[in-house]
């Protein structure tokens, strides 16, 4: 940990060679973060777990994400890297295969048991950068369960809350997200 805390400083201090070691230091739990990530997507997608870190690291490092305050900013910071790659990913392949019916995306308690098809993780982040916009602790809230696959503990970590207020802000989230996903598919 304190190997950790020394390489954050540098980061801050603008050490452009910290972020890589800060990324060497806490790679299997970047991985860990990649592979729980994918499990929700669908079965035949074409990004690794490694290739998603590799990925997110370059988006982390090159990006105005890259000062990191603790250990959690950073997991907080990659988080959103991997969920941007995921989405970019699912962009492309949704402009490549132009259009087609809009899928309905199930979310029984935001807990996906499927994965989930390009369009469908279109959907959801439009919805997600839409709850940021009056409501970003539910929003970030969502991203790092959804897209990190954090447990409650491991929330409560990172945010800082009450595993109380944590579980209510979740439950909110979720029930914003099925009503907004529910009107798009109305329109």
């Amino acid at each position: 940990m304190d190997d950790i805390h020394h390489i954050l400083r540098s980061v801050q201090e603008g050490n452009p060679q910290a972020v890589q070691q800060l990324a060497s230091v806490l790679y299997d739990e970047l991985h860990a973060l990649a592979s729980r990530a994918l499990a929700s997507e669908r079965p035949d997608h074409t990004l690794q777990p490694t290739a998603l870190v590799n990925e997110a690291y370059l988006r982390l490092v090159s990006g105005k994400e890259s000062s990191f305050a603790d250990r959690q900013s950073f997991f907080a910071a990659a988080a959103t890297a991997i969920r941007r790659v995921l989405v970019d990913h699912a962009r492309k392949r949704a402009r490549e295969k132009r259009g087609g019916n809009r899928l309905r995306v199930p979310l029984d308690g935001l807990e996906i048991e499927q994965p989930l098809a390009d369009e469908e993780v279109l959907e959801l982040d439009a919805a997600l950068l839409q709850l940021s916009q009056f409501d970003p602790i539910k929003a970030r809230i969502v991203e790092l369960r959804f897209f990190a696959g954090l447990t409650e503990p491991e929330l409560v970590k990172v945010l800082g809350a009450s595993e109380s207020t944590l579980r209510r802000e979740w439950r909110a989230a979720r029930a914003w997200l099925r009503s907004r996903l529910a009107q798009s598919h109305e329109a």
